[in-house]
């Protein structure tokens, strides 16, 4: 793990990339700080979690980092031990952790849930949406509370890493790090709470036809795996939603419960 601290004093806010070593958007961003070292008005330190992962361009070592929290200094996983030494680092500090996906172009924040901090930072950054994750074992959430994840872009793209570094800026203007005045204040976002994980059956082929935070109808066929459809049983807005992000689930549900207004 590395870390950097830029401005004077004990920090307060942080931001972190590369906790999934294949997510380079990330490691950029937080890179491109380092290097440029700009003058800051309050302390953030800067991590780039998993190092060795990265370095083999893998997700992880042994263990998914992000389902490793809080960790263990004992323990049996290269990421156990590093989810510990994290949230030691950090864990007090309101905390940006950057991320991509294989499932959407655009940007979008993800929290356990939408407390004054939230709503307070996520209007600030050019996201298309929060998504309320609520309790999910082993995620950063339970060694760093106050954080928001933002899903950045396509895995690997230019874009990704464009989309990292923009909204790192936002974030930093957000906690008052650097001036925010090009910052974005939109309180007409809308919120996601995140249901349950879609299934898919094995298969040699997938597909999905559902656009992510687009409203899926009851009885709408969505995806499809090897040619099968797969009918929505009852109507959903899909999140993290594609056919080869994840091994054996399509992504998961979501209600959308309004906008940061209300």
């Amino acid at each position: 793990m590395r870390i950097e601290q830029l401005g004077e004093g004990d920090p307060e806010v942080a931001v972190v990339g590369g906790i999934h070593g294949d997510e380079p958007c990330g490691v950029r961003a937080v890179e491109q700080l380092i290097a440029e070292r700009p003058r800051v008005e309050r302390p953030v330190t800067l991590v780039i979690a998993n190092e060795a992962a990265a370095d083999q361009r893998l997700r992880y070592v042994e263990s998914d980092l992000n389902r490793s929290f809080p960790g263990d200094p004992d323990g049996e996983t290269h990421e156990s031990r590093l989810a510990h030494a994290l949230g030691q680092a950090i864990g007090d500090c309101t905390t940006l952790a950057l991320h991509s996906t294989q499932s959407y172009e655009g940007m979008f924040a993800l929290v356990d849930e939408l407390g004054d901090v939230e709503r307070e930072i996520c209007p600030r950054l050019s996201v298309d949406a929060v998504v309320e994750t609520g309790a999910a074992e082993g995620r950063i959430f339970d060694a760093v509370p106050t954080t928001v994840e933002v899903e950045c872009g396509y895995q690997g793209s230019e874009r990704a890493a464009e989309n990292a570094v923009q909204v790192t800026r936002e974030f930093l203007g957000a906690t008052g790090v650097l001036p925010d005045a090009a910052a974005p204040h939109r309180s007409d976002l809308p919120v996601f709470r995140l249901g349950e994980a879609i299934p898919k059956r094995a298969a040699e082929e997938y597909e999905v036809f559902a656009e992510n935070f687009e409203e899926v109808l009851a009885g709408e066929t969505f995806a499809a795996a090897d040619g099968e459809g797969v009918v929505a049983d009852e109507a959903f807005h899909p999140v993290l939603m594609s056919a080869y992000g994840y091994e054996d689930v399509f992504g998961y549900t979501a209600e959308r419960v309004g906008t940061l207004s209300g």
